[in-house]
C-alpha cells in the first residue's frame, strides 16, 4: 500500500480523507499543521501529500514551497486540498508548487479521480 500524508487543521476533513483513502488502498498518516507535516517528511518518505491550503500558522502555500526545497522530497506528489476553486486561484496553487488540486467538499468520486491514477503509478514504480 502506498503511503499518503494528510495535512489539514480540521479534524473532520482529515478523518474523511483518511477513511476514503484507506478504503482505496492507501496507508494514510495525519498532521494537523504544516510544521508537523514538515517534521514528518524529514523522518519518513511519503510519495504523496494531501495538503490543505488554508491553515493557521504555516499555510499550505508556504508548506509546499518548503517541501519543494527539501532534497529528501524530490519527486513527491503534492495535492492541494482546498475550497478555493476559481480558475485564477487554481493557477496560483499550481504555480506555488502543487501537482494537483482536490476541491472541497470532497466526495469519494472526486478523491478516487485524483488518487487512483497516483496509486496505479506508484504500484508500477520499482521499489527503492
Amino acid at each position: 500500500m502506498p503511503d499518503v500524508l494528510i495535512v489539514d487543521d480540521n479534524a473532520i476533513n482529515r478523518s474523511l480523507a483518511k477513511t476514503l483513502l484507506k478504503r482505496s488502498g492507501w496507508e494514510p498518516s495525519e498532521a494537523d499543521c504544516g510544521e508537523i507535516a514538515l517534521e514528518m517528511l524529514e523522518s519518513r518518505t511519503y510519495p504523496v501529500v494531501l495538503l490543505d491550503i488554508s491553515m493557521p500558522g504555516l499555510s499550505g502555500m508556504e508548506t509546499v514551497k518548503r517541501i519543494r526545497n527539501m532534497p529528501k522530497c524530490r519527486g513527491i506528489h503534492v495535492v492541494a486540498y482546498t475550497a478555493h476553486a476559481m480558475e485564477d486561484e487554481k493557477r496560483q496553487i499550481l504555480e506555488a508548487g502543487f501537482d494537483d488540486i482536490l476541491v472541497k467538499p470532497v466526495s469519494k468520486d472526486s478523491l478516487l479521480a485524483t488518487f487512483e491514477p497516483l496509486r496505479q503509478r506508484l504500484s508500477e514504480e520499482p521499489a527503492s
